[in-house]
């Protein structure tokens, strides 16, 4: 079990909120390692491990025109998958994984890029992607590499946006150029 992952469910656990996992090249990592925290039950919804395209459609709600326009490894999909389990799932705050682990290149995009999003109750919530956050990542390493730091990723990620909510920070958006979701590159 990560220190990161037994932090979320501690700090979703105090707060009263809960969490949804949307996973595509992590597999269930991401879930298994929440899970793993003994309580996770008191905040732990459940997942999706949407790794086929068409169930990130079918089954997250991402518009299926940006998935053929852009295909599955795509910031607008790992917003639009974090907003959809959380919307499916019920869930107070809703994080995914999409991307190219290897060992070839996916959707034009190379080994090693990968994107994670969360999306919570933030200021003005309607339940859609507008509250999200997606990070760009270059990772390097395998595959078995490459998914692990996605996972700690995006448990990061969930980590500064709960953090962020807690003490009422506001986050700056360019809601024109990334469709109504911040994209940033890891700090």
């Amino acid at each position: 079990m990560s220190s990161t992952a037994a932090d979320v469910v501690r700090l979703l656990t105090v707060r009263g909120e809960t969490l949804a996992v949307a996973e595509s090249l992590t597999g269930g990592l991401v879930a298994a390692g929440i899970t793993s925290v003994p309580g996770a039950s008191r905040a732990f919804r459940g997942s999706v491990t949407a790794y086929a395209t068409e169930l990130k459609r079918d089954l997250l709600g991402v518009d299926g025109e940006l998935l053929t326009a852009r295909g599955a490894v795509d910031p607008q999909v790992a917003a639009q998958m974090a907003a959809g389990v959380r919307k499916a799932l019920g869930a107070d705050w809703g994080i995914a994984t999409t991307g190219v682990a290897g060992p070839d290149p996916q959707d034009g995009q190379p080994v090693g890029t990968v994107f994670v999003a969360v999306d919570g109750p933030f200021a003005g919530d309607d339940g859609s992607a507008r509250g999200g956050k997606v990070e760009a990542l270059r990772l390097n390493g395998d595959r078995a590499e490459i998914r692990m730091e996605s996972v700690r990723s995006v448990l990061a990620l969930l980590m500064r946006g709960l953090a962020g909510e807690q003490t009422g920070n506001e986050r700056a958006q360019d809601t024109e150029r990334n469709g109504g979701f911040d994209v940033c590159s890891p700090e």
